[in-house]
């Protein structure tokens, strides 16, 4: 199973296209959320004049953004803006990152959300992973101490990573989230 995906695109628009060009992102969001696995979209902007609008769109999985991405629903939404809108960076975030990721629809028009300083994520990383790890080692010694040690790793590392990554990160992500994004 592969983890959802996060593409952050930042384009230049003229400002006195402000309204087109919400309208096209409207007119791209109400097509992608067709597609299976589309969770979010958004987008914003660092001041009502500027010419750089980020937009963010996230699915559920590679397979499903590869599907957005080479349909002729989103050629069609791309042609539709050539000559107005010039792409100057794209981004794709999964993984570790994605747990600090504010949420991926956005329709204010302010600054882009920056994620938290790495140190920040390690400490957060930290809190959920020395209380589980100490948990999981004590069960393992209790239940299959006399296992060889790679299995056993094996075995603990396979409950682990599952709990950590959907259950107590984004739990604890959550309770911390104004320390994180402070």
């Amino acid at each position: 199973m592969s983890a959802p995906v996060t593409v952050s695109v930042t384009r230049h628009v003229d400002p006195s296209h402000s309204t087109q060009m919400l309208a096209w992102m409207q007119a791209g969001t109400s097509m992608a959320e067709k597609f299976d696995g589309f969770l979010g979209s958004g987008w914003v902007r660092p001041s009502a004049d500027s010419t750089d609008w980020h937009m963010l769109y996230r699915f559920s999985d590679a397979e499903s953004l590869a599907a957005w991405e080479a349909s002729p629903q989103r050629a069609w939404w791309l042609e539709a803006a050539a000559g107005d809108v010039e792409e100057s960076r794209r981004e794709r975030r999964t993984g570790i990152e994605g747990w600090f990721d504010e949420s991926a629809t956005v329709e204010a028009l302010s600054a882009a959300p920056v994620p938290p300083p790495r140190w920040k994520q390690m400490v957060v990383i930290f809190m959920v992973f020395l209380p589980l790890s100490l948990l999981a080692n004590f069960v393992a010694s209790r239940t299959i101490g006399g296992w060889p040690l790679v299995p056993r790793v094996v075995l603990v590392t396979s409950v682990m990573t599952p709990l950590m990554t959907y259950v107590f990160l984004p739990w604890m992500t959550r309770r911390m989230s104004w320390w994180l994004h402070r």
